[in-house]
C-alpha cells in the first residue's frame, strides 16, 4: 500500500477500505493501519484495551457525527474570518465608491458564476439610459430567461433608452421570443442573421459583457471605453446586414426554390462542415439541419452528398448570397 499523501484530518480511500475491513473483522493490527494515519488521527480506529498491538473500529454511528463536528467547527472559523475581513474592507470600499473602473485597473473584470453575472449586468443596466445592444446566438430561448430579462429591459426603455437585438434566423419561428417583445413598450428593434458571434451585451457604448468560457458560467465585464465602442461598431455593421424581425418582419428572400437558410447551409457544406457543425453554427438542432440539407438536395436534383457539393458550386446560389450581402 502506498504512503499516505494528504492531511491526516481527512479520511483517504485507503483509510476507508481499512476501516471497512476493521468493521468486518472487529479489529485490525496496528501495523496494518500504518499506511493510513488518518484513521487514528480522526478517531475511527482506537487502541484495543484488551489486546495490545491491535486497533478496534469506532462504530460508524459515532464516527460520522465526530467527523461532521470537525467540519462544522472549521466552517464556523472560516465565517468568523470572513466577517473580520469584510469589516476591515468596509472603509476601503467607501473610499472606492463612485469609481467603477477600480474593479480592475485595466477595465476588464472576470465574473465567475451565473448569479454574479446576472447581478452585475442588472446593476450596469440600472445605470444605463441610452442604449442596449445584444447578440443572442442559438435558436429558441428559455421562457424563464425571457421572463427574468423583461423587467430589466423595460426599466431601461422607460428611461428613454433604445434596444437593438440580433438573433439567428431560427429564432424567427420562436413564439416565446415574439411574445416577449410584444410585452415591451419603447424603442425596440430585432433583426436576424444566418450566423452571429457569441453572446454580447453593450450598454451605452461604454460597458460590455462577453462570455469567458464555452459553458457561459463565466463572463468578462469590459469597462474599457475604446473596447466597448469597438464592439458596438461591430454590432452596427452586423445590424446593417441583418433581416428585420420586429416590430415589422421582412421575409427572407428565396430564389429558384432555394431559401436564404438553405443558401447559408450550402456555404457551410461547400466548406466541408459536418451536419452537427452546421446545426450548431446556424442555431438549429441536427434533425432540422438534415431536413434542410435534404430539401436543398431535392431542389438541386442531387442524389449524393458529393454530387450536392458539385451542384451547389454549379448552381450559382453562392454567388446569389454574395450579391444579397
Amino acid at each position: 500500500m502506498g504512503a499516505h499523501r494528504h492531511d491526516t484530518e481527512e479520511v483517504c480511500e485507503a483509510g476507508l477500505a481499512l476501516y471497512a475491513r476493521a468493521l468486518r473483522e472487529h479489529r485490525i493490527r496496528q501495523a496494518d493501519a500504518g499506511p493510513a494515519p488518518c484513521l487514528t488521527a480522526t478517531g475511527l480506529l482506537v487502541p484495543s484495551l484488551d489486546a495490545p498491538g491491535w486497533l478496534r473500529p469506532l462504530p460508524p454511528a459515532l464516527a460520522l457525527p465526530r467527523l461532521l463536528h470537525g467540519i462544522a467547527r472549521e466552517i464556523a472559523e472560516r465565517r468568523q474570518h470572513e466577517a473580520r475581513l469584510t469589516a476591515s474592507f468596509e472603509p476601503l470600499l467607501a473610499l472606492a465608491a463612485g469609481h467603477p473602473d477600480t474593479a480592475h485597473p485595466t477595465g476588464f473584470t472576470l465574473l465567475d458564476g451565473l448569479d454574479r453575472i446576472d447581478d452585475t449586468i442588472r446593476e450596469a443596466m440600472l445605470r444605463s439610459s441610452d442604449e442596449i445592444l445584444t447578440i443572442q446566438p442559438g435558436g429558441k430561448r428559455p421562457v424563464s430567461s425571457l421572463a427574468l430579462a423583461l423587467p430589466k429591459e423595460q426599466e431601461m426603455l422607460s428611461r428613454g433608452g433604445r434596444m437593438r437585438t440580433l438573433y439567428q434566423h431560427t429564432t424567427r419561428h420562436d413564439p416565446a421570443v415574439l411574445a416577449h417583445y410584444e410585452l415591451l413598450a419603447g424603442d425596440v428593434q430585432v433583426r436576424t442573421l444566418d450566423e452571429v458571434p457569441d453572446r454580447l451585451i453593450v450598454l451605452d457604448r461604454a460597458i460590455a459583457f462577453i462570455p469567458a468560457n464555452p459553458e457561459r458560467t463565466m463572463a468578462v465585464q469590459i469597462r474599457h471605453r475604446p473596447t466597448a465602442a469597438y464592439l458596438a461598431t461591430t454590432f452596427d455593421r452586423l445590424w446593417r446586414l441583418a433581416t428585420p424581425m420586429y416590430p415589422e418582419a421582412t421575409q427572407q428572400p428565396s430564389s429558384d426554390g432555394v431559401t436564404a437558410r438553405q443558401r447559408a447551409i450550402a456555404v457551410l457544406l461547400v466548406e466541408g462542415h459536418t451536419d452537427a457543425v452546421i446545426a450548431e453554427r446556424l442555431g438549429m438542432n441536427i434533425r432540422t439541419a438534415r431536413e434542410h440539407i435534404a430539401k436543398l438536395a431535392a431542389a438541386l436534383g442531387s442524389d449524393s452528398r458529393a454530387q450536392l457539393g458539385y451542384l451547389i458550386g454549379e448552381s450559382g446560389i453562392l454567388k446569389q448570397k454574395e450579391t444579397d450581402t
